[in-house]
């Protein structure tokens, strides 16, 4: 099976690359700018890959080939709270978080065939029913706009039997979290792995914590 993630050179996109490749499927990754710790897999790297900017994202297609499964991991997250608005950086993070994976996905469409799945890597930060504690306005906003994003691709590609899913990582220990995260990577990627793995196109559009609990939009 050929795996592409979008942003896998650290965090949980590293880790998910390393799950698949100890699988033994095939993996693609994308990213601004490679590390060693990638650089050391067996993946292929495309480097340079800027998910905000589409003369960038649009040459993936040729580079890629076909795929079974899209995965895409690349966000940004940037505190904020009602005292302490930026409302350049909820666009910011808009653009990346929402606007980046739909701009990926449409260059990436024709490389999808009948039975692909398409994941995206969104927060339990972007449901609405499940904001009981407010702030973080710019990413619960981009993170929501994802979610909504994705359903209707869902909707979309349901006659095309090409599957959606939403994914929460969980809290997990990154640079994004300042490493204050309650589990690793690898735990993290362990989850996301069997959701893609076992749901099928009857779950597609649905909205999964890496623990296998299903969430509220």
């Amino acid at each position: 099976m050929h795996v592409v993630i979008i942003g896998g050179n650290k965090g949980i996109g590293l880790a998910l690359v390393k799950k698949f490749l100890s699988h033994g499927h095939r993996v693609s990754v994308t990213c601004r700018e490679t590390s060693q710790e990638l650089a050391a897999t067996q993946a292929k790297i495309i480097t340079d890959i800027d998910v905000t900017k589409e003369e960038t994202t649009r040459t993936l297609s040729q580079k890629i080939g076909d795929i079974d499964m899209l995965i895409h991991c690349a966000g940004v997250l940037i505190s904020d709270s009602l005292d302490k608005i930026d409302i350049s950086n909820i666009s910011k993070q808009f653009e990346v978080n929402a606007l980046g994976p739909l701009k990926t996905f449409l260059s990436l469409r024709k490389n999808l065939k009948k039975g692909s799945k398409v994941g995206f890597l969104t927060s339990r930060m972007g449901s609405i029913e499940d904001n009981t504690s407010g702030g973080q306005y710019g990413y619960r906003t981009s993170k929501t706009a994802l979610n909504a994003i994705a359903k209707s691709l869902a909707v979309d590609l349901k006659p095309s039997e090409i599957a959606v899913f939403l994914l929460h990582p969980g809290y997990v220990k990154t640079s994004m979290t300042n490493y204050n995260g309650l589990i690793e990577t690898d735990e993290s990627a362990d989850g996301l792995y069997d959701i893609m793995m076992t749901k099928s196109l009857e779950d597609s559009g649905s909205f999964w914590h890496t623990n296998g609990e299903q969430l509220p939009w």
